[in-house]
């Protein structure tokens, strides 16, 4: 028998490489598990995912070669728990870990598994350079070491390694607190109009409303605005980079764009493992045309805010200077500044 908190974090594991994200899986899997075995899936899956280029390296030196993926998430599984995590008895951790493999139609390589988990210490490790000791992708950690230095760079990467903390906002719903300073911005008073054009899942939303402003609520498609249905706002399905249907302007324009995410890798840790540099140049075009188009509706006198959770210049300055204005910018980064990183930058109308 495999324990209920493994075999789900393992289906989990599985599916985040075919894909899926780690958080909202857990969410709907972890349903069925006792709370303290859904504790232990979703440390494994995070763990798993946080420290990966760290399991990769120590399974490589046990079992160099090409490994199956179900495979490489067995051993991944067994090393975190092994090396990583205190109180898991070693037994469990390799027999499991054995078992799951067989559960895949790979008990060729059940006995592979066995050997190399009962290798497993916690002696120090001489990590091979510096993106396996922080875990990240070589080119992340050259691109922020261009963008904030090494220094930052290292603390951006360290943070990504820790569970994120969690908030809850004056409107009652669990909302980090760099998100949370977005909405501020916009001085929103009753009576004012405001635009949220990428407003799914609705917390920025919720925000506003709050202020008595008079929202329309924005998304490209209808099952997003759905999460928005106990809000009292009026919702649109519409693509924010072309026209919109609208005859006139708004107070108030939030676009809280869609975005890489790098600055949420300490609760979304798979997201630095399948982005591409490629990946920002298609974000930075379509995050240009938003602030383009949400731009002509901008009332004389208004205001608008653009933000993302990313620390990626191609979506942050870059996405400026492709739409030049009197830009007041405001950054959070994730080991200087309490939550994820957020950049957050607002324009008074003229």
């Amino acid at each position: 028998m495999v324990s209920p908190a493994r075999q789900v974090a393992f289906d989990v594991l599985h599916r985040v490489h075919d894909g899926g994200y780690a958080g909202d899986l857990l969410v709907a899997r972890s349903a069925q598990l006792a709370a303290r075995d859904a504790g232990l899936c979703s440390e494994i899956v995070f763990g798993c995912l946080r420290y990966q280029a760290q399991l990769d390296h120590l399974i490589a030196l046990l079992a160099p070669g090409k490994l199956d993926i179900q495979v490489r998430i067995a051993l991944r599984m067994g090393v975190y728990q092994l090396r990583y995590l205190d109180r898991i008895p070693a037994h469990a951790a390799v027999s499991d870990s054995v078992e799951l493999v067989k559960r895949v139609r790979k008990a060729s390589a059940a006995g592979l598994v066995n050997a190399v988990l009962r290798k497993v210490d916690r002696k120090p490790v001489a990590w091979p350079d510096r993106a396996t000791e922080l875990s990240a992708p070589q080119w992340l950690i050259d691109k922020w070491d261009r963008q904030f230095g090494p220094e930052a760079a290292d603390k951006i990467a360290t943070a990504a390694l820790q569970p994120a903390e969690t908030y809850i906002a004056s409107t009652g719903r669990i909302q980090d607190i760099g998100a949370q300073s977005v909405v501020p911005l916009l001085d929103l008073r009753p009576g004012l109009t405001l635009l949220d054009l990428c407003a799914a899942p609705g917390n920025k939303t919720a925000q506003a409303l709050a202020y008595g402003v008079h929202t329309v609520a924005c998304d490209l498609h209808w099952h997003r605005l759905g999460q928005l249905e106990a809000l009292r706002c009026d919702r649109v399905v519409a693509d924010g980079t072309r026209p919109l249907p609208f005859r006139s302007g708004f107070d108030r324009i939030l676009v809280d764009a869609p975005c890489s995410g790098t600055g949420t890798l300490g609760r979304n840790p798979e997201i630095k493992w399948r982005l591409s540099p490629s990946d920002l140049i298609d974000l930075h075009r379509k995050q240009v045309a938003l602030l383009r188009n949400a731009l002509q509706y901008l009332k004389p006198g208004g205001r608008l805010v653009y933000s993302t959770c990313s620390l990626e210049d191609e979506e942050n300055r870059l996405v400026l200077e492709a739409v030049p204005g009197a830009w007041q910018v405001t950054e959070r980064l994730p080991g200087r500044d309490a939550g994820d990183g957020f950049f957050i930058a607002m324009l008074p109308s003229g």
